[in-house]
Formats: C-alpha cells, sequence, structure tokens
C-alpha cells in the first residue's frame, strides 16, 4: 500500500529551523523527521512513499535521492502555495488507481499500529478513516472567584477529547472531494466526508506528537536522548 506524506508547508511557527530547510528535514535525535516518520510506517512493513514537497522542495528531494535504497520514494513538487488538500489532488495521476492508500503530516510522529489502522479501515467499508488522538497536555486549569484561585486542577490528556492526529486512510474516492489548490483537507472534503458519514475514527491512545514549535522540537530531542522513541 502506498503512503503519501504531505511534505510542502513553510513551518512558519518553527521558524528558528526553516528559514535554511524544509519543516520535514528539521532534525529530532540527529536524523530529519521525515526519517522518522518513514520509519513508523517501515517497521510494519510499508516502503512505498510519495512525498508532496513545495518549499525547499529541492532538500527533500535530495534526501530521498539518498535514502533509495532502503524503500521506494517518488518527489512530487506540488508547489509552494498549494494547500493540504489541494497537495493530494496533485498527487491523483499515481494513487488513483490505489483502492485504499495511506495519508499522514510531514510534522508529526506516533506510535499508532498501522495493520490495526488499515484493518479498521478496510471493516468499515466507508472512504476515509482518521487518526484520532489526545492532545498533549499542557496547561493547569484554574477557576477564579475574584482574584483567589478557587479551583486548580493539572490538565490530563483525556480532558481535551480527541483531535485530528493525521495518520489518514483513503479510499481512491477522496479525490472527488478535492477541487484545487486551495482545497484545504481538513475543512471542506473532510466536513462533507463526515456530513455523508463516510469519515471515521480510529482512536489511538498510545504517543503522538506533532512538530509545530521549537518547544515541540525540544522535547522529542529529548526523549530521543533518553532512549525514549516508541514511534520507532
Amino acid at each position: 500500500m502506498k503512503v503519501a506524506i504531505l511534505c510542502g508547508g513553510k513551518g512558519t511557527r518553527l521558524s528558528e529551523e526553516t528559514r535554511i530547510r524544509p519543516k520535514p528535514l528539521v532534525e529530532v535525535g540527529g536524523e530529519p523527521i521525515l526519517h522518522h516518520i518513514m520509519q513508523s510506517y517501515r517497521k510494519f512493513g510499508y516502503k512505498d512513499f510519495f512525498l508532496a514537497t513545495g518549499y525547499l522542495g529541492e532538500q527533500i528531494k535530495d534526501f530521498a535521492n539518498n535514502n533509495k535504497q532502503q524503500e521506494n520514494i517518488d518527489v512530487i513538487n506540488t508547489g509552494e502555495r498549494t494547500l493540504t488538500g489541494g497537495r493530494l489532488l496533485r498527487l491523483k495521476n499515481q494513487l488513483a488507481k490505489e483502492t485504499v492508500f495511506m495519508v499522514t503530516y510531514g510534522d508529526g510522529v506516533c506510535d499508532v499500529n498501522i495493520e490495526e489502522l488499515v484493518k479498521f479501515h478496510k471493516n468499515h467499508g466507508k472512504i476515509a478513516t482518521v487518526t484520532a488522538v489526545r492532545p498533549p497536555a499542557r496547561f493547569g486549569v484554574m477557576k477564579l472567584d475574584g482574584n483567589r484561585v478557587d479551583y486548580f486542577h493539572e490538565k490530563s490528556q483525556t480532558d481535551a477529547g480527541w483531535i485530528n492526529g493525521g495518520y489518514f486512510v483513503f479510499n481512491s474516492e477522496i479525490f472527488n472531494y478535492l477541487n484545487d489548490d486551495d482545497s484545504v483537507l481538513e475543512e471542506f472534503p473532510l466536513q462533507k466526508l463526515t456530513a455523508e458519514g463516510e469519515l471515521m475514527a480510529f482512536k489511538h491512545e498510545g504517543f503522538w506528537q506533532c512538530m509545530d514549535t521549537l518547544r515541540d522540537k525540544e522535547f522529542l530531542d529529548e526523549l530521543c536522548e533518553q532512549g525514549n522513541t516508541p514511534w520507532l
């Protein structure tokens, strides 16, 4: 089964790193986060990758050329200003013949069981599956009575509900929901699939972490230094 990774964004919230390299090539534990993401699929036997590039895409092409001995990697320039759904649409020629394929973002790692995810998708028979995750807990919750703290509770992951964690599985019909380069996957396409009852959630209670900010990168670096890399 093919895996598409969206690698074209500018990563402006991580500008300390992304001024000189695309976000998927920002290193975590000495390796680009893109390497870590691919490894999370590779350990389940999935080695056919399509990398949808944009900003500084030539660097990702160089990365792919240096790693083709380990897996099959095709790099497709999907434009610097193209949005997430548009990037996927630009892969239609490569993926439309696939009955089922996977898609994820180029900036987040997860220890989801890919085999169970794919099985879940095939069993429910709908067009799309999103991996639902708990966002990392970061902030304590306070209730104030004037200036007095009336209630303080350290926020847990379960308090925050479920969010889109990427690691999608799609049937080829997904392309019917994508219009042009300005399509935002997370807006009209997924919202319409939801309204039609065609989007299912694979609930993942395990590890998930995006790399939106320098703080996120430093957290992932610390885990790697500790040898605590559940996604590998």
